[in-house]
């Protein structure tokens, strides 16, 4: 019985050993063919949720397959620490053992990104200096013309995804110390202004955005979707 029951942790730890060592190859195959098929600057690295894995790969179904870009641009926009969650991954065996990732099909594909704040200031105004978060919320520093009056000021603004990309919008002003009171009025329409960033890989419309110290957190889903999508560099 002790002999029996050795074997059978044996042949257990040899499974997970299997298991682990196709999941490792696996993941680097697709990660090697996602930068060559779509010319991307660096290898993404891949994470196979799940387990066991070899299950899920003579099925050919992924509960979900995780892929960590990093950066990323879409034509005058870059962003940072771009991350695709795929969901309900259909792929083949054959595919992915032949490194073709075009055939790759998910139910759904939520994608994360950070746009750095000298991105968003890129597509502010003139006037504005500096975009941050604080404790009041995310802050416009600049010098702003005021009835053709240049007056420095701070501004608090919201962001909210729109069809057209991150909106920006004054809701309060902050005078400098010792300057004037300027009404939010003067500055609501000159100063809002639109991130033209309308998605992220494989078609995902943005779903939310959130300040953080580095940059706007930015949100996509997209359903239905072929791995044929992601665009290329």
């Amino acid at each position: 019985m002790r002999a029996l029951l050795i074997l059978i942790i044996v042949l257990a730890i040899a499974l997970i050993a299997g298991d682990r060592a196709a999941v490792t190859l696996t993941q680097n195959e697709i990660g090697r063919a996602i930068a060559g098929e779509y010319e991307l600057p660096q290898r993404p690295r891949v994470a196979i949720g799940g387990f066991p894995f070899l299950t899920q790969a003579v099925d050919g179904r992924y509960r979900e397959i995780d892929v960590e870009v990093g950066d990323w641009q879409d034509q005058d926009i870059r962003v940072r620490d771009l991350d695709v969650t795929l969901t309900d991954v259909s792929a083949p065996l054959r595919d992915l053992l032949g490194r073709r990732t075009s055939n790759l099909v998910a139910a759904t594909a939520t994608a994360t990104a950070l746009v750095p704040y000298d991105v968003v200031r890129d597509f502010a105004p003139s006037g504005v200096e500096t975009i941050s978060h604080g404790p009041d919320g995310l802050r416009v520093t600049g010098t702003f013309s005021v009835e053709g009056i240049p007056v420095p000021a701070t501004l608090i603004v919201t962001v909210v995804p729109t069809e057209d990309g991150i909106e920006v919008t004054p809701v309060s002003v902050q005078p400098a110390a010792g300057g004037p009171t300027i009404p939010l009025a003067l500055l609501r329409n000159s100063l809002a202004f639109t991130v033209p960033l309308q998605r992220l890989p494989l078609g995902a419309r943005l779903t939310a955005i959130e300040p953080t110290t580095a940059g706007l957190r930015a949100t996509a889903v997209a359903h239905d979707i072929r791995f044929s999508d992601l665009p290329r560099a």
